[in-house]
């Protein structure tokens, strides 16, 4: 069975300038290709054990394959809590709520604790565990305050916080016929993300432009 060092000196060695480059433009700190993390994940399976160790070195790459090895059972909502608080990266982030909290029976919990947290990046994971549910049906959300709140805050709020902000906004549109109107409303008067740089065959995430592809789509 590897242990801690002999993970971290694996690790190292898959360092790649190249990635590392493309990642810090992300905002990531590790040049280790995701596909090559993946299987050193595949190879290990589930070790709570080994994942606790990993995740407290703080090395980014080590923490990515702390998640891989981990499951949502082996961790209680305070334990999620705390990750999320001590996560450096976006990507350590992404792979931590997608993975681990969003799987988990705390997702609801941490939703509601993280909503309206007064560090924006937490409050950005709050939002988009929002954004989940809404896409769900958002049953028991106040979806009309959620504009709401999108309306006055969403143009002038940090970037962690307006990306899930505004996928809020977006899924509130495609998904609730009769919000649609005022969600591309608010898109519209806000302009977010209205000149962000879209490859082709993507879709903007400027939210009326999305709400309209989507909305076509389910209608084809």
């Amino acid at each position: 069975m590897p242990t801690v060092d002999d993970l971290l000196a694996e690790l190292d060695a898959l360092n790649d300038p190249k990635v590392l480059a493309v990642n810090v433009r992300h905002g990531d700190d590790h040049g280790v290709n995701l596909s090559k993390l993946r299987a050193i994940g595949k190879r290990l399976k589930g070790q709570p054990d080994l994942a606790r160790e990993l995740w407290a070195t703080d090395d980014t790459a080590a923490r990515l394959l702390a998640i891989l090895v981990s499951r949502p059972s082996n961790y209680s909502a305070a334990e999620l809590d705390a990750m999320l608080r001590e996560a450096r990266t976006p990507k350590v982030r992404d792979w931590l709520l997608a993975n681990l909290v969003k799987k988990g029976r705390y997702a609801e919990e941490l939703r509601v604790a993280w909503f309206d947290d007064p560090d924006p990046t937490i409050a950005g994971a709050g939002w988009h565990l929002t954004s989940v549910r809404v896409a769900k049906g958002g049953e028991g959300l106040d979806l009309s305050g959620l504009l709401d709140t999108i309306e006055a805050d969403m143009k002038d709020a940090p970037s962690d916080l307006q990306w899930p902000m505004n996928e809020t906004l977006a899924q509130i549109g495609i998904n609730n016929p009769d919000l649609r109107s005022r969600a591309i409303a608010i898109g519209e008067k806000l302009e977010v993300l209205k000149d962000y740089p879209t490859p082709p065959n993507c879709t903007s995430p400027y939210a009326p432009i999305w709400i309209g592809e989507m909305v076509r789509r389910a209608a084809e």
